[in-house]
């Protein structure tokens, strides 16, 4: 995570000095492009993938009380994630300038992606074989398992909407942005939730949260408020989509660009209901989070009469 986050920046990066406060990119036109999605598309893949994998593997075995599902499997998905993911950038730009071969490798190597993701899916889920019945009343556990079904609902999405018929429709619509949302908030935001709701006591020596059922209110409140979230960018992509591909029969098209943002209004306040939902799930557990630090116990300590006596 650490290296390809820093190779990514540096690659992304490289200018051409112009002057002393002056520099342009290294890159031109359409190797611009590439290099920026290559960059783009491998933040998601190393910033918000690998990191959180790794969290994966060490929070809910630690929070199940069970070893990891499949230790090969765990390694073999590093290895396919790292290899695959550096070339599946070109899928951002299909029905671009970027060569027609590349456009395709893209989306090949994104498909391939699939097989890995769902092979990580699948073992942290499976980490809970003869564990299941925790889910009943660990919370953090929840969050965890929850986060693990967004990682393989977006990582399906994902190669799904690279296939170039679909990325026909999909592409500049507000269904790509429900499909980062649904990873970013839905798998990065819930796992880094439940890892921390493991982390915080023991960070300050307390046996749990201060509050469990306010970690259960979150836990409800966030997964009610992605879902909407989402759901409503699926719904209003879609129909941007179709909008915008719609015809006449003398070949003008039907609708106006203002009409399909019209049309998206009522998605659009569906989808702040969903991201207040969530925000304020996020406000549950900072006051969860304070009072779990602040809430310190009264204890009586007894010293012995050897040491008073020596104090005297």
């Amino acid at each position: 995570m650490i290296l390809a986050v820093a190779l990514l920046h540096l690659g992304n990066s490289a200018e051409m000095p112009a002057g002393l406060m002056k520099s342009y990119s290294a890159y031109a036109g359409v190797q611009d492009a590439m290099v920026q999605w290559w960059y783009g598309h491998n933040a998601v893949g190393f910033f918000l993938t690998a990191g959180f994998l790794g969290m994966v593997y060490y929070f809910i075995p630690k929070q199940a009380g069970r070893p990891v599902y499949s230790y090969r499997l765990s390694v073999v998905h590093f290895w396919a994630l790292i290899f695959t993911y550096m070339w599946a950038g070109p899928h951002h730009l299909h029905y671009t300038a970027l060569p027609d071969w590349t456009q395709s490798i893209g989306m090949v190597f994104s498909l391939i992606l699939l097989a890995p993701s769902w092979g990580g899916m699948i073992n942290g889920i499976m980490t809970l074989s003869g564990a299941w019945h925790k889910l009943r009343d660990d919370p953090i556990l929840r969050f965890l398992i929850v986060s693990l079904s967004f990682y393989g609902m977006s990582t399906f999405e994902g190669p799904m909407m690279s296939i170039k018929t679909v990325n026909a429709l999909s592409h500049y619509t507000d269904w790509t942005v429900g499909h980062v949302h649904s990873g970013a908030l839905g798998w990065v935001g819930m796992v880094t939730m439940g890892s921390m709701y493991y982390l915080i006591p023991r960070l300050f020596g307390r046996t749990q949260m201060f509050s469990v059922k306010a970690i259960e209110i979150h836990f409800y409140m966030a997964t009610i408020g992605i879902v909407l979230y989402i759901a409503a960018l699926w719904i209003a992509g879609v129909m941007q989509g179709l909008m915008w591909r719609s015809m006449n029969a003398d070949g003008t098209l039907t609708y106006t660009f203002v009409e399909s943002v019209k049309a998206s209004y009522p998605f659009y306040v569906l989808r702040v209901i969903g991201g207040l939902l969530y925000l304020v799930g996020m406000i549950i557990m900072l006051w969860n989070t304070l009072k779990t630090a602040t809430g310190g116990r009264s204890v009586t300590v007894t010293i012995p009469t050897t040491v008073a006596h020596a104090h005297a």
